[in-house]
């Protein structure tokens, strides 16, 4: 029935609506960057349901690249400040004149901006329709809707003309905010409209660039440990980095070769465990991703982890348990990336104890945030490094490049958690 009516909504859409479309007039270049600070945000009401939102997601980004080009199924550089709120980062945007502002998901494992899951979007003199309908899915949810231009502002000196944005009808498990800004790779993309099924849609940075708002085509993404349900203690910055923001030298990797982690911001790595440098997961490929909470391994990976640590899973969070004795004697495990080796020590493998009941645990318990991917290795997406991995180090998406910058920061070895 709700498939039915999608479709009838499409051809009553797509009949209505012409396809108007307006050129972007090129600008002398920003020299500068800009920073957008971003909020780490908790959202309770899906807290204790981490692991297999992260799962869901995982899987449905494995799968994504396979139904590009099909029909959907219709179901300066500028820095800005980021809230966190513990399991996803969020950023205020505008969009339309006067703009709106919107409450946004940082993601790096998705290109479409929309909004509407929330707050309704709110048309104005800039926005344009295109004839177009848009559906993402992004196993923890999707979303059905229209597809317009407009302008965009992400931060002072940074407003974004012409900028291809969705406007949800439906949408399902982004409560607590609005919708979603994607930074991945634009190609990931095709697919997502209808009726114009192959159309490539340019990002936001793709679009700031090119419009000369800022002075490269890449992103720096500074996040931070937290133990508090919201707090504003990350940045982006577009167009450069923000060098306040790491202590180490930034060491690029080529995005990888391997399919179907090359469609995202994918890398290859080895992981190992403690001193003994045991080998947890061999070199392989997997992504980098904001939108996912955790740090998955592959299951074949987890299952050596989980016997090198002794944790036990706990059935209310979801997440390996440890004695505080087994804590006590945890290890660091090294990320080999390119020819660097980063350490993840072991607080920094743990969930911050101060947001243990928020998820369902028990304030004294330590819990790790290491988990399962949900397949097995050798599948050409074998990991992914979540949020509670990339907090603890500076991170650089140089797309025009296609590499994938990391650097330590002074929360890399921090006790916080």
């Amino acid at each position: 029935m709700l498939a039915g009516l999608r479709l009838a909504s499409a051809l009553l859409f797509i009949l209505a609506l012409g396809l108007p479309r307006t050129s972007d007039a090129l600008v002398v270049r920003n020299s500068f960057p800009v920073t957008l600070p971003i909020a780490r945000r908790l959202n309770v009401t899906g807290a204790a349901n981490i692991v297999k939102l992260d799962q869901a997601r995982a899987k449905a980004l494995k799968t994504r690249p396979q139904a590009q080009g099909t029909k959907p199924s219709l179901a300066s550089v500028i820095s800005a400040p980021v809230t966190n709120e513990a399991v996803d980062y969020v950023a205020t945007v505008g969009v339309g004149s006067p703009a709106t502002e919107y409450s946004l998901l940082i993601d790096t494992g998705s290109s479409n901006t929309w909004v509407g899951a929330g707050k309704a979007f709110v048309t104005t003199s800039t926005t344009q329709a295109t004839g177009n309908l848009v559906e993402v899915t992004y196993g923890s949810g999707f979303v059905f809707g229209e597809q317009f231009t407009d302008q965009v502002t992400l931060a002072p000196g940074l407003v974004i003309e012409n900028q291809s944005i969705g406007s949800a009808l439906e949408s399902e498990g982004f409560d607590g905010v609005d919708g979603i800004i994607g930074f991945c790779r634009a190609d990931v993309l095709v697919g997502t409209l209808f009726p114009a099924i192959t159309e490539c849609i340019p990002t936001v940075t793709d679009n700031a660039f090119t419009q000369g708002l800022i002075p490269a085509h890449e992103i720096g993404i500074a996040f931070a440990p937290t133990q508090s349900l919201e707090v504003t203690n990350g940045e982006l910055t577009f167009g450069g980095v923000d060098e306040s923001k790491f202590t180490g030298p930034l060491n690029f990797v080529p995005i990888t070769s391997t399919s179907p982690a090359n469609t995202f911001v994918g890398i290859d790595q080895t992981v190992t465990y403690g001193s003994a440098g045991t080998v947890v997961l061999p070199a392989t490929s997997g992504i980098t991703d904001t939108g996912t909470t955790l740090l998955l391994l592959a299951s074949d990976a987890f299952a050596t982890y989980q016997n090198l640590t002794g944790g036990v899973m706990d059935n209310d969070t979801g997440l390996l348990r440890l004695t505080q004795d087994q804590f006590a004697n945890l290890e660091s495990l090294f990320f080999q990336i390119g020819d660097t080796t980063f350490e993840f020590t072991p607080n920094a493998q743990i969930w911050p104890r101060a947001l243990n009941t928020a998820i369902g645990g028990q304030t004294d318990s330590v819990y790790l945030i290491v988990n399962d991917l949900g397949s097995l290795s050798g599948e050409g997406l074998d990991f992914i490094d979540g949020m509670t991995f990339l907090e603890r180090f500076y991170y650089v998406f140089d797309i025009a490049n296609s590499r994938v910058g990391f650097a330590t920061t002074q929360f890399t070895d921090a006790t916080t958690n």
